[in-house]
This record gives structure tokens, C-alpha cells and sequence, in this order.
């Protein structure tokens, strides 16, 4: 394997845990999803949004930096889907805007819209942003319907050249129309409450008694409902087929059951599969049938797994992570569709400083759960949420 082919590998692998780590942040989103069936009376809303209002920012930056990153390592998939599949995109950058927005004016004196607007806001952040990303990241297995015309990358001569073109009117909004899409969609929303949930009963202050029973009963259900769609989009893909790449041409080919054989081919990545998978099931039963506090964290960390593993399965192995319903020689593969060499081995270098930007996370998370907390009993309006 020559080093551009590892350089590939691995800025799949970098884009691939930032993905899953967005995944797991999530929760912030999940718990405002649950600000209405939850938070029965004012003071419960107010604790809810008390313990989010503290973790937002992190998913925010995590969001963009994966942004960031798949457009530096990987700009081609980044031109061809932002800019075709335009209206999805738009609709969850506009949802996280309106989060950031509405933690910093909610709490404020004399803002005009008022705090039940900005609730809603919230809640519908909390809703359709776990929602619209699962879908998008669904079709990294399910494909797109776009092509690409390889022959205008660096065209200097033609300035209006055209790279990638979506062929459909709807610009990624029929995404839905594949219940993959929706089922991955769908778990991912009921991920995010779940681990919401799992974040309340760990966060709450000790007299928070009726709200931490309510969440650990509907963990019970929710996080049924979670392991049902996911088990649903889960076997299907593992029975459909998949785009294969010939390493030695580039022709991309159909191949029944190619994911199955992906994880069979990486044992390290299906060992990866199974922990999490079984972590974030341990996590789960934690916190809603025992009086555990650490169920959040078992079921994190199995998130970050189990996306990891997902993601690399839909990338690595000589695979289209990108496939293209259109022209199946247009989907993007890590090679097709990656920086130059020079680009990918300058990002390396600083990707170096990634273990450094884990530490201020971690760092950050501890300041921020003890901020303006001494006796863990501010509700969200006193800390300014």
C-alpha cells in the first residue's frame, strides 16, 4: 500500500470518528427534544435546559470541525453533496444556528420573541437535527442521485466548468423516499433522546427524583424503539448490495451483500461493531432498569464505537462510501474523491495535535458541568440559558 493509499485510509478514519463523536454529542439535541414530554412544569424545564444549556457548544464545534475536515480531505464528495443535495444541508445548518441562537438570547431580559419561542426553537433543533443527519449519513450506504464529470477537475480554460450535477429536482430531499434513510434517520433521533436521558439521570441534582423516574421510564420505551430501527436499518444493509471498486481500474461494480463482506474482511472493525454495540445495550439497561448514574457513559462510548465502525465499513475495503444512483462510475471512493497528496500529508502533520484537542474537550466538559453548579441546583434561567 503506497502512501497515498494510507494517507486515504486514514483521513477516512479521522472524518469517520469525528462523525462518531458528533453522534454521541448529539445527546444535547435529544435531551431538548424532550423538553415537552419530560419537563411537566416550568422548573423541570428549566433543570432540563440547566444541564444542556452547559454541553451545546461542543456539539456545535464538533459539526463543524467534521465539516471541516471531510472538505480538506475529502472536497470532491463535499462539493458534490453540499452543493446538490443543498436543501438538506441548509435545513441542519439552519436547525444549529437556531440552537445557538436561542441559548443566547432565551435567558435575556426583554427579548422580544419571548422564552416559549426560543423553547421551541430548541425543541425543533432537537428534533430534526439527529434526524436530517441520520438520513444524510444513510445515504453513504444507499447512494444519491448525481454524476460526476472527472475531466473538468482543474479545468483553468472553462471558469463555469461543471464538476458534479445532481439529477434530481428535490436536492437531497429524496433521501426519504428509501426507508433506510428514514430508519436511519429515525434511530438516530431516538439515539440522541436516549442518550439524553441517560445524561439527565446522571446530571440531575439528588431532589430532581420525579424527573430522574420519568427518564428512566422512558428510556424503557424509547430505547426499544432505538434498538428497533436500528436492528431494521442494520440487516438491511447488511443484506443489500453494495458498489465494489476494482483497485486495479477504478470501475466501480455491484456486489450483493458487500458490507457483510466488508466486515467480515476487517475483523478489527467488526470486533469494533460488536463492543459497541454491546455497550451502548449495557448503557441503556443501566439506566433504565437499575439505579445506575454511569449508564451514559457505557452507552457513549459504545456509540462512538458502533458509528466508527459503520462509517469505516462504508469507506475502507475497496468501497463506494459515496454511490451514485445515476451513473455508478460517478460514486466517490476515498481515492476518487480525496485532497492531493501534498494536501493529505500537511493535514497529517496537524492532525498531530488531535489528542490535544480531545484533552480541552474533556477539559471543558468537566469545567463546564461544575460552572455556576456549587450545589448542582441552578435551573437554566439562573445560569443565563
Amino acid at each position: 500500500m503506497d502512501t497515498f493509499l494510507i494517507l486515504q485510509h486514514y483521513w477516512w478514519f479521522l472524518v469517520s470518528l469525528l462523525g462518531a463523536l458528533l453522534v454521541f454529542l448529539m445527546f444535547v439535541q435529544g435531551g431538548q427534544s424532550l423538553l415537552y414530554c419530560l419537563g411537566r412544569t416550568s422548573e423541570d424545564k428549566e433543570r432540563i435546559l440547566g444541564s444542556f444549556g452547559r454541553k451545546w457548544e461542543l456539539t456545535f464545534t464538533t459539526l463543524v470541525t467534521f465539516g471541516g475536515a471531510f472538505f480538506a480531505s475529502f472536497p470532491l464528495f463535499y462539493s458534490t453533496s453540499f452543493g446538490g443535495a443543498f436543501y438538506v444541508w441548509m435545513l441542519i445548518l439552519l436547525v444549529f444556528v437556531v440552537q445557538a441562537v436561542s441559548y443566547e438570547f432565551r435567558g435575556k431580559a426583554g427579548n422580544f420573541l419571548g422564552m416559549k419561542t426560543y423553547d421551541a426553537f430548541l425543541f425543533i433543533n432537537g428534533s430534526l437535527g439527529p434526524l436530517l443527519i441520520g438520513a444524510a449519513v444513510g445515504t453513504f450506504f444507499t447512494g444519491a442521485n448525481f454524476e460526476v464529470d472527472t475531466a473538468n477537475v482543474g479545468n483553468v480554460e472553462a471558469a463555469a466548468a461543471t464538476i458534479s450535477r445532481w439529477t434530481s429536482a428535490w436536492r437531497g430531499l429524496e433521501a426519504v423516499a428509501d426507508y433506510r434513510n428514514v430508519a436511519l434517520g429515525l434511530a438516530v433521533l431516538f439515539l440522541a433522546r436516549s442518550l439524553g436521558m441517560l445524561y439527565l439521570v446522571n446530571d440531575l441534582e439528588p431532589e430532581a427524583v420525579a424527573l430522574r423516574d420519568r427518564a428512566r421510564r422512558m428510556l424503557r420505551i424509547e430505547g426499544a424503539v432505538f434498538v428497533a430501527l436500528f436492528l431494521t436499518f442494520f440487516v438491511s444493509i447488511l443484506c443489500a448490495d453494495g458498489w465494489a471498486v476494482d483497485p486495479a481500474t477504478g470501475v466501480v461494480s455491484r456486489e450483493p451483500y458487500k458490507y457483510l463482506h466488508n466486515l467480515l474482511a476487517m475483523p478489527a472493525v467488526l470486533i469494533l461493531l460488536v463492543l459497541g454495540v454491546v455497550s451502548v445495550l449495557w448503557g441503556l439497561g443501566q439506566g433504565a432498569f437499575t439505579e445506575s448514574r454511569k449508564g451514559i457513559w457505557w452507552a457513549g462510548a459504545g456509540t462512538v464505537a458502533t458509528v466508527l465502525a459503520l462509517l469505516l465499513t462504508a469507506g475502507w475495503n475497496g468501497t463506494a462510501y459515496y454511490p451514485s444512483l445515476t451513473d455508478p462510475q460517478s460514486s466517490l471512493t476515498i481515492v476518487n474523491s480525496s485532497s492531493s497528496l501534498f494536501t493529505l500529508q500537511v493535514m497529517s502533520g496537524v492532525s498531530l495535535l488531535i489528542p490535544f484537542v480531545v484533552a480541552y474537550i474533556w477539559y471543558a466538559w468537566r469545567s463546564l458541568a461544575r460552572k455556576n453548579r456549587p450545589a448542582d441546583a441552578k435551573t437554566g434561567a439562573e445560569a443565563g440559558y
